[in-house]
């Protein structure tokens, strides 16, 4: 069973980024599979590190089209998005050091709250933005 669905109260309008949006779902997901099956310490290193490649590159799509079409709320959605990679960089560190269920539970629960409201708040705005210039 899924931790988080996707649903279209998540979609932001901009087919890019709700596909992007959907993988990283999908990443939480498979942490919360691995979880489920007694093998959430063994998965989080990988999803971790898969998560901050992948936040790396979505985060530089969204600011790049962001700016191209002169989002005026791009400095505070940067700001976010350093936030998020430092907080995620923190919980690899801290995985590395502790290696526990524990780390497991809460690094789940920190990306389930967080992508959810990052979405449906922050995201929600630059997609009713973009959608006004065509972008969808």
């Amino acid at each position: 069973m899924a931790l988080v669905e996707w649903t279209k109260a998540l979609s932001v309008g901009v087919e890019q980024f709700d596909d992007q949006h959907t993988r990283l779902i999908d990443m939480v997901n498979e942490l919360h599979d691995a979880m489920m099956n007694g093998k959430g310490t063994g998965a989080l290193g990988g999803i971790l590190a898969s998560l901050i490649d992948y936040t790396g590159t979505h985060f530089a799509d969204e600011e790049r089209v962001l700016q191209a079409n002169a989002y005026p709320g791009l400095a505070q959605h940067r700001l976010e998005h350093v936030k998020l990679v430092e907080q995620v960089k923190a919980l690899q560190k801290r995985f590395q050091v502790e290696r526990g269920t524990v780390l497991t539970l809460d690094v789940m629960k920190f990306l389930k709250d967080w992508l959810v409201n990052h979405i449906q708040t922050e995201d929600r705005k630059y997609g009713v933005f973009l959608n006004a210039k065509g972008v969808r």
